[in-house]
């Protein structure tokens, strides 16, 4: 059963890579429609408003505020989550997977999303370690 669990794993991994858009969007837009500048300013995930959006690396991002807007507009390398958007875990793991807006943190002033909580508590287990993995992996992994 383990051993199923673990092709099955790896096999989504690799649909999943394959989509390889330089940002995770969904319907939503980037990162479900939440709005990245709120997790830096508000401290928690903030669903953005679809009257505050601005396109953005291949993406629509959504935001809670004109402000928060503005303010991404002015330096989106700052907000934006890392890895595009994509599960940090993942991404370290070397292919891209979806997150939940909810599974998050701030290190080192940059946001990374997991694909849930559960997995956010593996990465965070070694984190300094993904996190060198994922920025090594990164490159690979998006369009040029």
């Amino acid at each position: 059963m383990k051993n199923i669990a673990t092709i099955l794993l790896l096999c989504f991994g690799f649909l999943a890579s394959a989509q390889k858009s330089p940002t995770y969007t969904t319907k939503d837009g980037a990162i479900k429609g939440y709005d990245p500048v709120a997790y830096f300013t508000k401290g928690e995930p903030t669903k953005g408003d679809q009257s505050f959006m601005f396109e953005w690396n291949k993406a629509n991002w959504y935001f809670s505020t004109q402000e928060n807007l503005e303010a991404f507009k002015s330096d989106p390398e700052k907000y934006a989550p890392q890895f595009g958007g994509y599960c940090a875990y993942a991404v370290g793991n070397g292919y891209t997977y979806e997150s939940d807006p909810k599974a998050w943190k701030i290190v080192d002033g940059k946001l990374y999303l997991n694909y849930r909580r559960g997995i956010q508590k593996k990465w965070e287990a070694d984190q300094a370690n993904f996190i060198k993995k994922a920025e090594e992996n990164w490159p690979e992994l998006i369009e040029e």
